[in-house]
């Protein structure tokens, strides 16, 4: 049988996907993944132009695509896009709720308006997608993946709003995939590690950020690909009876705890802080 990557080629033909953020980075990696099995794409995020050039990534692995502007901390617009995927595409079959903000800063220096707009994006904007796809979502007998992060689970150094975002999105998820069960919805959360040529791993991960393979069990660093497969197997039939699960895709680099990255981070705010003075 003709494979793409593990997976049989076609495995996705006539499904929707609707990723939120996919306009770059891990979501665009998931979404080339599903669109080399076969789906079409609906993407949001803030920047058309930036959306645009994702679309023409997808159309050349064959995909259909709704690139459609949309910050999901409004619900009017969230929901145009969506009324626009069903429109073109179709309903939705795999919902990706990606969209997330970072920036490192201390507890003490984090402002109210910062830690708001954290959750806003990551977690409100998470919750405005899944309930605005539901009635598509119960149509198909969809999927949720919601892509979490480490901090939801351990504290990072400088990264409390984040924390607390990505720990409201994993309960959630929890929440989601007991109530929505007998719809026939699942609903599950993917944990990448820290993943290679990403912006975020730009952002967090200090000036020596791409050797920080040698740091992880499993010798490497990760790659969108990774997370990509993750997905795939997740929204997968072999996957039908999983739902509720947070799922690691980290190489083992969780197991130490936070102590690599809250040395990159504070590396990271040290320098920031030589090349203000």
């Amino acid at each position: 049988m003709e494979t793409h990557g593990f997976f049989p080629a076609g495995l996705y033909r006539g499904k929707t996907v609707f990723v939120t953020g996919g306009g770059s980075g891990i979501n665009l990696g998931i979404a080339r993944g599903f669109a080399a099995l076969g789906a079409n794409l609906a993407i949001c995020g803030r920047t058309q132009s930036k959306l645009d050039g994702a679309a023409k990534e997808l159309e050349a692995l064959g995909a259909r695509v709704s690139a459609h502007a949309a910050d999901v901390r409004k619900p009017e617009e969230l929901a145009a896009a969506l009324t626009t995927c069903r429109e073109t595409l179709g309903p939705i079959d795999v919902l990706i709720c990606g969209a997330a903000g970072n920036f490192l800063v201390p507890a003490e220096r984090l402002s109210p308006n910062g830690f708001k707009t954290v959750i806003d994006i990551d977690l409100l904007g998470s919750f405005n997608a899944s309930r605005l796809a539901f009635d598509q979502l119960v149509e198909t007998r969809g999927t949720i993946i919601f892509i979490s992060a480490g901090m939801a689970h351990m504290p990072y150094a400088y990264q409390l709003h984040v924390g607390a975002a990505k720990a409201g999105i994993d309960r959630m998820m929890q929440n989601l995939a007991l109530e929505w069960g007998r719809h026939g919805i699942r609903v599950n959360s993917i944990v990448p590690g820290p993943i290679a040529g990403t912006e975020g791993m730009k952002r967090l991960g200090g000036v020596d950020h791409e050797r920080r393979g040698s740091d992880v069990p499993l010798g490497r660093m990760g790659t969108v690909e990774d997370i990509a497969h993750a997905a795939l197997f997740l929204c997968s039939p072999v996957a039908d009876w999983i739902t509720g699960v947070v799922l690691n895709v980290d190489g083992g680099s969780g197991l130490s705890g936070s102590a690599n990255f809250n040395a990159n981070a504070a590396r990271l705010l040290a320098e920031e802080a030589g090349k203000s003075q």
